[in-house]
């Protein structure tokens, strides 16, 4: 076992970060013993990590920051970086050590006053590892303030500091940073090799395995949760089922009104377990009194808190919405290529009959307008209309075709 064991399907990426954690654990080793660091090093101080949603940028990226603080016997001795056993390792994988921190947007974007500490802390040292690792998950979503301010800190870095950027595509970041990290690229990886860590890693049937990474089209993350959550699965029968469901305007309304409620829903279990547990780790942290009673002064924090809170599950309502359009597109994509007589099965086999029903009730160019209205209700969101009139005007436009 090793820290690149759930990189799948990125070959090209794991040789290249592999090379760079042995040169940056050489520098390190050179620093430390007054020796004069190697002239060619394949280690550089910002990295922006790119691929479709599914393809691993976080674990790349997560993986990567492992290698970069292992501290196992064996790494002295030629061994390569990454053991995934060492304390180094262990905490950086699991979100623990002091010197990787990670970055993640709490509502549609990562705000300056979330980035100012954490550039602050990049200009010092490691407190107790080999290096500073700075973990943005969403580096497109930093707005105009907060990725100059990561611009700044990534133009004069520390020489112990590392920012590992992910986002969806290199457009999707500052042309100004982008041009200051070493990009790499993912790509979605193979439905079989999905299907096989879903095996090895969780233990998996290996027909429900491949089922899951099929559905999902190689989405590492939602193969996962499909083949391991009944609520998932139960979510995304009933999500499949709406094409069949918008015969009439009252029969499109009422889909709309269920997917939207289904999103909330989502919301709301992710988020109080998580909101209690912040909640009451700031009150312990702020001094609260015993039943509750915060002392003087704290009540802005307190609200503070609350704020984020309510941004993050309006994201995770509207991510649970993205998800559910996914998986509509992913059924549309189904019956035109049934319509258009394409070779091979359907990624959702299992709704077959369904499929081939929709493809015999309809012509491609209705189906292609179909595709068209899920888009659009996925812009829609991204521009902050309202969840319910977005989904409305969508299900209309698949009853109309």
């Amino acid at each position: 076992m090793s820290v690149w064991d759930d990189l799948i399907g990125q070959d090209h990426v794991r040789a290249q970060l592999g090379a760079a954690a042995r040169d940056a654990d050489a520098l390190v080793t050179a620093e430390a013993q007054g020796a004069e660091p190697p002239e060619a090093s394949k280690m550089t101080h910002a990295w922006l990590f790119t691929g479709p949603p599914g393809a691993g940028r976080t674990t790349a990226a997560r993986a990567f920051a492992a290698a970069l603080q292992c501290v196992s016997p064996d790494r002295a001795l030629g061994g390569e970086p990454g053991c995934g056993f060492c304390e180094g390792c262990h905490t950086a994988m699991i979100g623990t050590h002091a010197d990787v921190t990670t970055i993640a947007a709490i509502g549609s974007q990562i705000l300056v006053e979330n980035m100012r500490d954490t550039v602050r802390m990049s200009y010092t040292s490691p407190a107790n590892g080999r290096w500073q690792v700075i973990l943005v998950q969403d580096a497109d979503r930093l707005n105009e303030k907060s990725a100059n301010a990561v611009l700044k800190a990534v133009e004069e870095p520390a020489s112990r500091t590392v920012w590992l950027l992910c986002a969806p595509s290199i457009e999707d970041v500052l042309p100004t940073i982008r041009s200051r990290c070493r990009a790499l690229t993912l790509r979605t990886p193979p439905v079989d090799a999905v299907a096989d860590m879903l095996v090895r890693r969780d233990g998996v049937e290996p027909e429900a395995a491949y089922a899951a990474a099929r559905a999902t089209q190689g989405h590492i993350g939602r193969a996962r949760k499909l083949a391991t959550d009944e609520r998932a699965r139960a979510r995304r029968a009933t999500v499949l089922k709406l094409p069949l469901r918008v015969a009439d305007v009252g029969a499109a309304l009422r889909a709309a009104q269920e997917l939207v409620d289904a999103a909330a829903e989502d919301a709301r279990q992710a988020s109080e377990e998580i909101d209690a547990k912040e909640t009451e780790e700031l009150k312990a942290a702020l001094g609260a009194a015993q039943g509750g009673r915060m002392p003087r002064g704290t009540a802005g924090v307190m609200k503070d808190l609350e704020a984020d809170q309510k941004r993050r599950k309006t994201r995770t309502q509207r991510d649970s919405l993205d998800l559910a359009l996914s998986d509509l597109t992913g059924f549309y994509r189904d019956v035109l290529a049934l319509q258009l007589g394409a070779r091979g099965g359907p990624a959702n086999e299992d709704m077959r009959d369904a499929l081939e029903r929709t493809a015999r009730d309809s012509a491609p160019e209705q189906t292609l307008r179909r595709i068209e209205a899920v888009f659009a209700c996925r812009d829609a969101l991204d521009r902050n209309v309202a969840p319910l009139l977005a989904v409305e005007a969508m299900t209309m436009a698949l009853r109309a075709g």
